[in-house]
């Protein structure tokens, strides 16, 4: 199983967090935004591009299904031919968001172990770290993006060297 991508997005649909561990290369050569082959648009996009097309489809999904199923009914995942996302939300409107590939299992709890064994740890218990994050400052503490890192490769045991590309890519043994 691969990781994509992670990103984080704070109540006022700013990207406050995105790591990519996967950049693919497209049709000309060029390396592709965080999303699998068939994800990528025709033109490459920035990174704050990729960000605002992430946030835009959890956000027009989750109110989908809060609008067909009620307001007790949860977007958790969603799975297209090319990669599944998977979302987390908490009460307190951060949204977590990994993109992996399509032979995952849900990682709901997974992504609830980073909010609160990193996110919460480093960064709101964190007294230099900011409160709000106006205009996408950002999650700016080494520790959770080292604690982030180190969980993705115990969580997703193996690490591989494709020999064609220059990243890493974590597999899970399921």
């Amino acid at each position: 199983m691969v990781v994509h991508s992670f990103y984080i997005f704070d109540r006022h649909a700013e990207c406050i967090y995105k790591k990519k561990w996967t950049p693919r290369p497209n049709s000309k050569g060029q390396q592709s935004n965080g999303l699998p082959d068939g994800a990528r648009q025709s033109k490459a996009l920035s990174a704050e591009d990729d960000a605002k097309l992430v946030f835009g489809t959890i956000f027009s999904l989750r109110n989908m299904i809060r609008k067909l199923g009620g307001p007790d009914d949860n977007f958790i995942s969603y799975r297209t031919g090319h990669y599944k996302l998977h979302y987390y939300e908490t009460p307190t409107s951060l949204k977590f968001v990994m993109v992996t590939d399509t032979r995952t299992n849900n990682l709901r709890i997974v992504l609830h172990q980073i909010y609160v064994s990193l996110y919460v740890e480093y960064v709101v218990k964190n007294p230099l770290s900011p409160i709000e994050h106006p205009g996408g400052i950002g999650v700016n503490c080494e520790m959770f993006e080292l604690g982030v890192e180190q969980f993705v490769v115990r969580v997703f045991k193996r690490t591989t060297r494709t020999p064609d590309t220059d990243h890493t890519e974590y597999r899970t043994h399921l």
